[in-house]
């Protein structure tokens, strides 16, 4: 198990933005942050306002875009891509002709 490592102030925002998008699962921020739902909920806590906190709280709790073994859809669309999202290669986009 991966221990909690001490955050910068830019690493904090990047917790509380990706918290607050709604596809962004839990797993993914433990996996980079090393936060599990548990201290992700305790940072929140601790740098938001209490009313944003409780906001955030409500829109979160029971999402199943946020938990991993609760979204419904294949492996092969496991990443949400918009239908008008055109196809990027060699990591450059491609230009609208």
């Amino acid at each position: 198990m991966m221990k909690a490592q001490r955050l910068d102030d830019q690493q904090i925002d990047r917790v509380i933005e990706m918290a607050w998008e709604d596809r962004t699962p839990f797993d993914a921020i433990k996996a980079q942050f090393g936060l599990d739902e548990k201290g992700v909920i305790t940072l929140m806590r601790r740098e938001m306002k209490p009313s944003s906190f409780r906001l955030w709280r409500a829109r979160v709790q029971g999402r199943s875009t946020k938990h991993l073994k609760k979204r419904n859809f294949d492996q092969d669309d496991a990443r949400f891509k918009c239908t008008r999202q055109r196809q990027i290669s060699n990591n450059k986009v491609s230009k609208r002709r």
